[in-house]
């Protein structure tokens, strides 16, 4: 099971990709090669509880302002919406000491690599049952 990128959780489910600066995982530096031991040793422990907490802090958020999103037809009312689910996205990624391009990099870790992605369901999992 691969995990979404801030990319699509901000553009998707928000509607407004790139509003808080948040860059294609693909372009994110640190990761040089998928699935490298590099990519694993670049990641802290400390890096993936935050992306899991991150994670799903984001999936909560989602499924509170999606349907508002979906519903609306006036864009105006859409766009303040849309600000209001950034900002709390925001908040989240900054309550966990990540900006969006700190949670693209470690994305693109995750994904590049089947252990690593292993780690982090696990913690994504157990931060689930937790909250």
């Amino acid at each position: 099971m691969k995990i979404i990128n801030a990319e699509f959780l901000l553009g998707v489910a928000l509607s407004a990709p790139a509003v808080i600066g948040v860059v294609p995982a693909w372009s994110a530096q640190a990761v040089s090669k998928p699935g490298s031991a590099a990519a694993r040793s670049a990641v802290s422990d400390e890096d993936l509880r935050a992306f899991a907490k991150a994670y799903v802090e984001y999936h909560r958020i989602r499924q509170s302002y999606e349907p508002r999103l979906n519903a609306m037809k006036d864009e105006k009312s859409k766009q303040q919406i849309e600000k209001e689910g950034n900002e709390k996205v925001r908040r989240a990624l900054e309550k966990q000491g990540l900006t969006p391009q700190k949670y693209n990099q470690l994305f693109a870790a995750v994904n590049g690599d089947p252990q690593l992605r292993q780690k982090a369901m696990d913690l994504i999992q157990a931060e689930r049952q937790r909250s």
